[in-house]
């Protein structure tokens, strides 16, 4: 059980004076949430096994366990560690948190690559970083740490009230950079897309009620493909979706007030072809002002400009004559008529009317 350092940390074996630490920042929300597993509540017996015992197995079993600290000051900044190491297999996975008091300084993404270097200079081959869908901060950790998002593991979470979640996977291998991975959708330059009358912004957890009285309305609801009653969920993994490259799940806003206007997607599921589609809803009482065209340029431009999309498609209902005009107002032109294209809720099937505006029309 040896100290490691690099990138202005020091990683070293828990020590006995570190009970307090422990207790205090296991007491974070944050924490507790995405490691469930943590005796609760979390006392200082449950610290001192931690050191006593819970470390010392890890390093036992061929991981490791380590208190991160600041390398000048010794400041306790959270902690880190290697385990389900497959020795056959060359194999681990990466583990890691970050005490409240310390976010938003880089630690858990420096710390992620000390981790990996020490693994790989130790002989592993591959490592492997596991997240909730729900905690997009880590998965960015793990993107900008080199960690390539490789897909989802279904129900491979246990939780202590004996339900399951998914967990995304991402990886890195012995020879691969340390980072960052390149994304397909990169952010909103300043967190949102204006042009002083809308603004997009993505689609976050906080937005569930919104979104749901939206996509309910009688007219939306007809047009929406997709489970209503993941509407919530579909808020909270938005991040999720958006770093993965898949789907770029945005609210309109008016931009002067701030208000909740409807929503916009770019579905980006087939970058291979350089192929987008785009959808999106409008609350009643701001229809017939411009908001949905202006918004589709907004997201269209986007994607043209800093995705690098080729093509971008949007599907209509043949009696949706309005989403029709405001998609010949953002430049987009009627191609073809799918019939019986799209599923309706009440089991039957209507043509998709598409409309298409490409990269070398802009």
């Amino acid at each position: 059980m040896k100290a490691i350092e690099g990138e202005g940390l020091r990683l070293r074996p828990w020590e006995p004076s570190d009970v307090d630490f422990l207790v205090a920042a296991m007491d974070d929300p944050e924490i507790r949430r995405f490691l469930p597993h943590m005796p609760d509540p979390y006392t200082e017996d449950s610290a001192r096994w931690w050191i006593e015992e819970g470390s010392v197995a890890a390093w036992e079993s061929g991981g490791a366990a380590f208190a991160v600290t600041n390398d000048s000051t010794g400041e306790m900044l959270g902690g880190a560690g290697l385990g389900s190491v497959l020795s056959r297999r060359l194999q681990g996975e990466v583990g890691y948190w970050v005490a409240p008091w310390a976010r938003r300084r880089g630690v858990a993404t420096r710390v992620t690559r000390v981790v990996a270097r020490w693994a790989f200079e130790g002989g592993l081959h591959r490592l492997e970083l596991l997240t909730a869908r729900e905690n997009p901060a880590s998965q960015r950790v793990a993107l900008a740490a080199g960690f390539a998002r490789e897909g989802v593991r279904r129900m491979a979470g246990a939780l202590p009230d004996g339900l399951w979640q998914d967990l995304v996977v991402f990886a890195r291998l012995s020879d691969d950079p340390e980072g960052p991975v390149k994304r397909v959708l990169p952010d909103f330059p300043g967190g949102c897309l204006t042009d002083g009358v809308v603004r997009l912004r993505p689609l976050g957890p906080a937005d569930g009620k919104d979104f749901r009285e939206l996509n309910e309305l009688p007219e939306v609801a007809r047009n929406f493909i997709g489970d209503m009653s993941k509407l919530e969920q579909r808020c909270a993994t938005a991040e999720s979706a958006w770093l993965a490259g898949e789907m770029a799940n945005c609210i309109i806003e008016d931009a002067e007030t701030g208000a909740f206007a409807g929503d916009i997607s770019l579905n980006y599921r087939e970058a291979f072809t350089g192929q987008a589609m785009l959808g999106y809803g409008l609350r009643p009482e701001f229809r017939g002002r411009g908001f949905a065209t202006r918004a589709v340029k907004l997201i269209s431009d986007w994607a043209f400009e800093a995705v690098g999309v080729s093509r971008l498609v949007a599907g209509t209902f043949p009696e949706n004559k309005a989403s029709q005009r405001v998609l010949e107002r953002a430049g987009f032109e009627r191609e073809a008529v799918f019939k019986s294209a799209l599923p309706l809720r009440d089991g039957t099937r209507t043509d998709n009317v598409q409309f298409v505006r490409h990269r070398a029309a802009v």
